[in-house]
């Protein structure tokens, strides 16, 4: 149930493993999204944001992403504060960042110049063998030792295994509840999705090749981006249950405004939606004969949600194909792969805490700014804010590992100076020096 990334990665990889043994599978999968249309039929509701390192994941498994899948590459983040600006580059040239769209683009799109990344991992499951059923499930049962599913214009079909991708936004998640599955759905919020048509050569001129995230001392708001995707922008919210109000603040801040031409309508949006997001893993995301993948089970805490739906897909894939496809098994084989993005999310809790600490102390901003802009401005590869930074705006390392760097005792000496300096000088300006361009640093 679900044809998203979770679902369509765990159908590639079950027939991939299953061929490779010699296991005969039929595998159908209930998508009544159609992804080759523009929003709301073929949207998924994200901001879709991959990174390098789930790109070269893909890669390393034959999935590799046509050009006309990314809608623009991003090379650099800049960062925006109450207290100024600061561009930050790949961290040693590394690290590399794509857009998306999950279907083909938002709502009222006149042009269909891309391609979606949704459809395309679902075009990969076809070929593998996988039927794809554009139907919703509408009934749903448990019946001795197999799993019954019911469409509205199919007959009920039998299943030995049940894997459920459906997210979090679908009705389908009741009919999970009351079927005898013991399952509990995860914990969310509600989140906020914009998109604004600008124009390619617009984009180009205010925004660039950048990915603009703003960490701003607005109540309930824990982080904000604004993503450059062809002719359009995404404008992605995330914090304590985002309402209108919330929203009509962050579009209406200075540093928002800012950003985008002078004639922009922050009150007339191309495709707007309110996603609710997981923030908090389903209790046990697995059972006899049925397995929960991507955000209706166990997913990263805001960020990287398509590699955790990855790492999710492959392991229960493995586990039904090599061990089995009983409670015990995934609880033996799948399960430690949940477990592990549970608690280094948990770890990504007390970064965000520490994170909202800071959108209340301006000189701790000011001093982050200073130290990130140094970093930018020096040929030295020892970036250690930028790298922070990067990988909490892209989600491309593990929270712990990101947690672990703010330790060392060189970043804390360096943090310390920061923001004595900034309390000292509180109007200090910097250059971040940036090879090519003209940024200049409030801090």
């Amino acid at each position: 149930m679900g044809g998203g990334p979770a679902g369509s990665l765990f159908t590639y990889f079950l027939l991939d493993m299953a061929e490779r043994v010699g296991i005969d599978l039929n595998v159908d999968v209930y998508e009544p999204r159609d992804f080759s249309r523009p929003a709301p039929h073929g949207c998924n509701m994200c901001g879709g944001i991959i990174s390098e390192s789930l790109v070269q994941n893909l890669a390393t498994e034959g999935i590799n992403l046509p050009a006309n899948i990314v809608q623009r590459g991003i090379d650099s983040y800049c960062m925006h504060m109450d207290v100024g600006e600061v561009y930050i580059d790949n961290p040693l040239f590394e690290k590399r960042i794509a857009a998306v769209y999950r279907g083909s683009g938002p709502k009222g799109i006149k042009e269909m110049k891309w391609g979606s990344f949704d459809g395309h991992l679902q075009s990969l499951s076809d070929k593998k063998g996988a039927c794809i059923i554009d139907e919703k499930v509408t009934e749903l049962r448990r019946q001795d030792g197999r799993i019954f599913i019911k469409t509205k214009t199919r007959t009920e079909q039998s299943y030995a295994l049940l894997a459920v991708a459906t997210g979090v936004n679908t009705a389908a998640l009741k009919l999970l509840q009351k079927a005898d599955l013991d399952y509990k759905p995860p914990q969310t919020t509600k989140t906020a999705i914009r998109e604004y048509l600008l124009g390619t050569e617009t984009i180009e001129k205010y925004l660039g090749t950048s990915m603009h995230v703003f960490l701003l001392d607005i109540p309930r708001l824990t982080f904000a981006a604004i993503i450059p995707k062809g002719d359009y922008v995404t404008i992605c919210l995330l914090g304590d249950k985002i309402d209108s109000e919330l929203l009509e603040t962050f579009l209406n801040a200075p540093e928002v405004k800012g950003c985008m031409p002078p004639d922009w309508q922050w009150d007339k949006p191309a495709c707007q939606c309110s996603p609710r997001m997981n923030v908090a893993p389903a209790p046990l995301p697995y059972g006899d004969q049925v397995v929960f993948l991507g955000d209706c089970g166990v997913t990263r805490l805001y960020k990287d949600g398509i590699g955790a739906a990855y790492r999710a897909a492959k392991a229960a894939a493995s586990t039904a194909v090599f061990h089995g496809i009983s409670a015990e098994d995934f609880r033996s084989h799948y399960l430690p792969a949940c477990r592990k993005m549970t608690n280094d999310n948990r770890i990504g809790m007390v970064i965000f805490w520490f994170t909202k600490i800071i959108q209340r102390l301006r000189f701790v901003r000011r001093a982050i700014l200073a130290m990130a802009a140094k970093e930018q401005e020096s040929a030295d590869n020892d970036k250690a804010m930028s790298m922070v930074l990067w990988d909490m705006f892209t989600g491309s390392a593990p929270y712990r590992e990101i947690f672990l760097r703010t330790l060392h005792p060189v970043y804390l000496a360096r943090l310390f100076w920061h923001s004595f300096m900034a309390l000292i000088f509180p109007s200090r300006k910097i250059k971040p020096g940036l090879e090519g361009t003209e940024r200049v640093t409030t801090v």
